[in-house]
């Protein structure tokens, strides 16, 4: 969905018995698999970029660096999440995205996310460069104004 500020990636996901706790909401930790599900999805379907090969072939992930995560309300078994990101920043090898999840318009979860683009031998940081760059730049969302 393009905005002022950029694209930003949607998708939905279900959530299903093994996402929960025995009182039938979200177990925290599992919003941390969505996320990655997300960044996935967001490479496979929004970018073009086959994800499986990027690790597998290329040899390249995208790694958490760190998690700024608010839980805002709890989700349930069978409520179906719209999750989005954004992109906030792009450094040199990493980027920091913005997540946010809903269920009926309201928001039961925000993250912000850095990953770094790494090499899978060393589990080193590479530079994000050329086509990549402007991939993930499509997603870039604009400063805020300077007064």
């Amino acid at each position: 969905m393009p905005t002022q500020e950029g694209l930003t990636f949607e998708c939905d996901k279900l959530i299903r018995f093994h996402h929960c706790d025995p009182a039938g909401i979200v177990f925290y930790p599992q919003y941390f698999v969505l996320f990655n599900e997300l960044v996935e999805d967001w490479f496979n379907q929004a970018l073009g970029i086959d994800f499986a090969d990027f690790h597998v072939k290329q040899h390249l992930g995208v790694p958490m660096g760190s998690v700024e995560c608010r839980f805002v309300s709890p989700s349930k078994v069978g409520e179906m999440l719209r999750l989005n990101l954004r992109v906030e920043r792009i450094g040199t090898s990493s980027m920091k995205f913005i997540v946010q999840a809903q269920a009926g318009g309201q928001v039961r979860v925000e993250a912000k996310l850095t990953v770094v683009l790494a090499c899978m031998k060393t589990h080193r940081a590479v530079p994000i460069t050329g086509e990549l760059r402007d991939k993930f730049s499509a997603y870039l969302m604009s400063p805020p104004c300077q007064h």
